[in-house]
């Protein structure tokens, strides 16, 4: 697609299928008030689906931790190099990085030094998480942040670093009326027997060391209710569009307890209305969950070397996004050697039969995220910028 002249042009760079989706709606609600602006950038399906002249697909890009990243290092230079030399044959009015903070701050600094272009930052890094020195790095180059998580405010304002708290994107894409509680107030849930989803990730290393944990687990949850409590129960396993089915199949095979498990491929919300309780890979998804007020385990496990270097800059008391939010454990998290078969059934099995106390701790979540519009409040700062 060429870049029609009289056109303003906005480049987007995401990097990850949840930053994709995001964007996806941020373009969406810019289109709103004005439809004749082209877009170009680094993205998935979302931006496809938006009319974006995407020049790298994210397929390629979805590494987390060191010797992922490494893994994938020569993927990662030819989209910085396409990125390049797209800013050169077609300079943008405005830079929107979403997310992805390895590349896109690396992209902020090349377009400040070469070209006089507004950068705006939705979804920002977690600085808070770790890797502070970054805030000089966005206090440099990014022009406003755009914040989805309430505690940000306080850092940036501390950073003198322009930035409006615009609340979270996926409250808009979970409403209050699908939450389990909700559900229930009104009689439209109803008593049935068990259902577990099981959440193990979007990246095939996530699978590789998630799944067999969570089927392991699962098999032991399974035995103890008909043994102890006559009660059946099924496990969903949440397939991202990234995963090819045959990769979950292969796990499945192995395990000898195939007829326990069935693969969805649909979006989380459709496993969160059909789920008791969730096992979940951290990430997004749990964050998800929470405002489904679905019950969940949260676990992960990254390579040796990643861990041994996330002990020693890693600040935060927690790994779960609601966790953070609410300031105390109201989703369990097993990571590492804590995330076994039997430390994940077992606080399973508990989780199990007080339901209702923790969908109730999970209604703290959405109550201190404050009210929806993200995408909207965005567009916003980004017309108003361009």
């Amino acid at each position: 697609m060429n870049h029609p002249v009289k056109f303003k042009h906005i480049m987007v760079l995401t990097g990850e299928p949840s930053g994709d989706l995001h964007a996806g709606h941020l373009i969406k609600e810019i289109k709103k008030s004005e439809p004749n602006i082209y877009f170009s950038g680094i993205g998935g399906q979302h931006l496809e689906h938006q009319g974006v002249d995407l020049f790298y697909n994210i397929a390629n890009l979805s590494a987390m931790g060191l010797t992922e990243v490494i893994m994938q290092f020569r993927q990662i230079k030819q989209a910085f190099d396409l990125f390049k030399k797209k800013l050169k044959s077609n300079t943008p009015d405005l830079l929107i990085l979403v997310d992805y903070p390895g590349f896109n701050l690396k992209a902020a600094k090349f377009v400040k030094k070469h070209y006089k272009i507004k950068v705006l930052y939705y979804i920002a890094p977690k600085v808070w998480a770790w890797n502070k020195s970054r805030l000089k790095k966005i206090k440099k180059y990014v022009d406003h942040a755009a914040l989805t998580l309430p505690f940000e405010e306080r850092i940036y304002k501390k950073a003198k670093i322009q930035a409006t708290y615009v609340g979270n994107p996926l409250l808009d894409d979970y409403p209050e009326n699908i939450s389990k509680p909700f559900l229930r107030r009104y009689g439209l849930s109803r008593k049935k027997h068990l259902v577990i989803g099981l959440m193990p990730g979007s990246r095939k290393t996530e699978i590789d060391n998630l799944l067999g944990i969570m089927i392991k687990a699962a098999d032991k949850i399974s035995t103890h209710l008909i043994c102890q409590e006559n009660q059946k129960v099924s496990f969903l396993i949440s397939k991202a569009n990234s995963i090819k089915h045959e990769h979950i199949e292969a796990v499945l095979k192995n395990s000898g307890v195939k007829h326990l498990f069935q693969i969805e491929k649909v979006p989380a919300k459709d496993i969160f209305v059909k789920s008791d309780l969730v096992v979940a890979a951290s990430g997004t998804v749990t964050l998800e969950a929470a405002l489904c007020c679905i019950p969940t385990i949260i676990i992960y496990k990254m390579s040796r070397i990643t861990h041994h270097i996330a002990k020693r800059v890693v600040k935060i008391q927690y790994a779960g996004l609601a966790n953070l939010i609410v300031n105390k454990e109201i989703m369990p998290e097993l990571l590492q050697d804590d995330a076994t078969a039997e430390k994940i059934s077992n606080k399973a099995i508990y989780m199990l039969d007080n339901l209702i106390y923790f969908e109730n701790q999970l209604q703290m979540v959405r109550k201190m995220l404050g009210k929806g519009g993200a995408s909207s409040k965005t567009a916003t700062i980004a017309m108003g910028m361009l």
